[in-house]
């Protein structure tokens, strides 16, 4: 069995942070272990607050699991601050850890900030040239490239900004386009946008008018995680996760009275 690893954050409701990725890992068949950066105040309605976990807390809890298992892949999630990001900069590489996925959570659905400007220059600086893959959605590859979007258009130059930070493949989730004034989602499809080195691979699938998204990009990312660990490659591993994410919010149980969890038990 394939053992992955997450160093997240807690979402006590359990649809997003380390709950999700774990639940992810094993709808693939692997094994999840986890590291806690933060202990999030959060329900499907929104983030409150939190309290973060310090880098020698993340490095003590990180450290058993490296001693006593083989790791096949890894994601991040949650990092808050400076100190736990540089931190796992140096797990990484002192482990010659592989298959890492850097999902570069900085802002909530909700709008509630995650991270401060001095920690995100340190994921930028430090984790994205370690990375196999940053999966950043809009709101974060606009806080990350200083960029913003305005259409279709506009991820490519936003991709090239990010990869020139560091990052050799970055996938650009576009389900936030269809917010706001962006576009009318009526008719059209979910894409993600993913830049292999000087690739492009667009991953197209039904968009569903619904509040079933809390947690998705977390799963995501784990889903790319589980299916690097069990072999795939990278445009594999992310077919696969985009679907299994589709399918997911399309059966999702549509709990809470805010933004519903989705389906981790989906079978593809």
């Amino acid at each position: 069995m394939k053992i992955c690893l997450s160093i997240a954050g807690v979402d006590p409701s359990g649809g997003a942070g380390i709950y999700a990725d774990l639940k992810t890992f094993s709808a693939f068949g692997c094994y999840g272990t986890a590291a806690i950066t933060s202990l999030t105040f959060q329900n499907t309605q929104g983030v409150f607050g939190g309290i973060h976990q310090t880098a020698e807390s993340v490095l003590h809890q990180t450290q058993p699991i490296l001693d006593d298992f083989e790791i096949s892949a890894l994601k991040t999630g949650m990092l808050p601050t400076k100190e736990v990001i540089d931190e796992i900069a140096k797990i990484v590489e002192e482990n010659n850890l592989r298959n890492f996925v850097v999902d570069p959570v900085v802002r909530s659905t909700s709008g509630f900030d995650l991270i401060d400007d001095d920690a995100l220059k340190s994921l930028i600086d430090k984790l994205f040239p370690l990375s196999d893959i940053v999966t950043p959605n809009i709101p974060e590859a606009e806080r990350i490239s200083g960029m913003k979007f305005e259409s279709e258009a506009d991820f490519e130059k936003i991709a090239k900004k990010i990869q020139s930070l560091g990052a050799k493949n970055v996938l650009l989730k576009g389900g936030h386009l269809f917010e706001g004034k962006r576009q009318k989602a009526k008719g059209k499809k979910a894409k993600d946008y993913f830049f292999l080195g000087n690739e492009l691979h667009i991953f197209e699938a039904d968009y569903y008018e619904t509040t079933a998204t809390h947690g998705t990009g977390c799963t995501l990312a784990a889903a790319i995680t589980a299916n690097l660990a069990l072999g795939k490659n990278l445009v594999e591993a992310v077919g696969i996760a985009k679907r299994f994410v589709n399918e997911a919010i399309r059966t999702a149980p549509n709990l809470g009275h805010g933004h519903s969890p989705i389906n981790h038990l989906v079978k593809l």
